[in-house]
């Protein structure tokens, strides 16, 4: 039987639908009282889980392989933890005219979020960019994010996360920290059975998200903070968004090419030091934020789908660029020699310790991120 595909026209991501109908399913039959608990010891547990898979995928020596490229790699944890979060804090003027406080917590806390893997990857293919840079930096982002994030919104975000303290440390520490080097520890021994059922707890990796985003949601249901947000809030957190990512687009971009980077570099460093992961950040705020996750989540789930389209198009620009008109697509044999800028090559693959480029995929960029988000949601 043919497997169903997302159609390549659809300009949204299917996972944010399956997350918003989960936002739709606390708002109607919020869990409350027991069944709270339930949900919140359920979900305790997905988080840990889930990042014990995290740590079990990740290759170590691809890892380790990818700090050869270790310019692109910095200037991508740069834009990520540094650049982002300054502008987060720029943005504290808005507060409260503009924002609400819990929406400016939220919209601070997604600056601090570590960057995408599946949507960067599939961007800087689409638009015949450093690949395996891609990987490289996705993955080093993800990792450093399980550390820096949670200190990042201890010393940004003090007393203002919602009961934010010593004990969410501890929390990320027993809940995201511990499993992920545990999975790591025993990678040698599960890491071929992960491989082989890769497609079955993909579907463990959404199911955990989800339940996250229903227990934050049903807490902030029963508490009754959505009554503190408006559609002109909503209206103007959007705009601020856009702005955010407009900034971060322009700044990755000619930042790259100041330092330097050839084309293909910069196009990794631009799609790699723009995004947030959302499979990330969705667990980290239900263990630092608790009952005030839902509006702390908010503005990431915004911002996600925002720089899908936004990048979608952007990737079709890219490689469409009159100066690769001419070459070769990612992947193929290419007449000239290892050129920088020259797509496909054995040197452009070793700079960053990883395969090849992939053959540019000739469906929706919006699709194609969507698959692989849904594949493994770390985009």
């Amino acid at each position: 039987m043919k497997r169903l595909q997302w159609p390549s026209w659809m300009p949204v991501d299917p996972y944010v639908l399956l997350l918003l109908g989960t936002v739709g399913l606390a708002a109607l039959f919020p869990a409350s009282g027991t069944a709270a608990d339930v949900a919140s010891g359920a979900t305790t547990a997905a988080i840990a889980f889930l990042f014990f898979l995290y740590g079990a995928r990740l290759s170590t020596r691809e890892a380790m392989d990818g700090v050869k490229h270790w310019r692109l790699h910095g200037t991508v944890l740069i834009c990520t933890f540094v650049a982002f979060p300054l502008l987060g804090l720029a943005a504290r003027g808005l507060e409260p005219a503009f924002l609400t406080h819990d929406l400016y917590t939220g919209l601070l806390f997604l600056t601090l979020v570590p960057s995408t893997i599946q949507s960067s990857i599939a961007f800087t293919s689409i638009a015949r960019g450093n690949v395996p840079a891609a990987i490289c930096a996705g993955s080093f982002s993800s990792l450093a994010g399980i550390v820096v994030t949670p200190l990042l919104a201890a010393l940004l975000l003090g007393g203002s996360g919602g009961g934010f303290s010593t004990d969410s440390l501890v929390k990320i520490v027993l809940q995201l920290l511990v499993p992920f080097l545990a999975g790591q520890l025993l990678r040698p021994w599960i890491g071929g059975f992960i491989t082989r059922h890769k497609r079955v707890l993909g579907l463990v990796d959404r199911g955990s998200i989800l339940l996250v985003v229903y227990t934050a949601f049903s807490e902030g249901m029963v508490q009754g903070i959505w009554s503190q947000v408006s559609a002109v809030r909503l209206a103007g957190l959007l705009v601020v968004e856009a702005l955010l990512l407009g900034v971060m687009l322009l700044l990755t971009w000619y930042g790259a090419k100041a330092l330097r980077f050839d084309r293909e570099d910069r196009i990794a460093i631009q799609f790699a030091g723009s995004k947030k992961s959302l499979a990330s950040g969705l667990p980290m705020a239900g263990v630092l934020f608790g009952a005030h996750a839902s509006l702390a989540v908010l503005p990431l789930m915004l911002f996600h789908q925002m720089q899908l389209m936004v990048c979608a198009v952007i990737a079709r620009r890219r490689a469409r660029d009159p100066e690769v008109s001419d070459r070769p697509g990612p992947g193929r044999p290419s007449g000239t020699g290892g050129g920088a800028g020259t797509g496909g090559t054995a040197e452009g693959a070793g700079r960053a310790g990883g395969p090849a480029r992939a053959a540019e995929p000739r469906v929706s960029p919006v699709a194609t991120a969507g698959r692989q988000g849904l594949a493994s949601p770390r985009s």
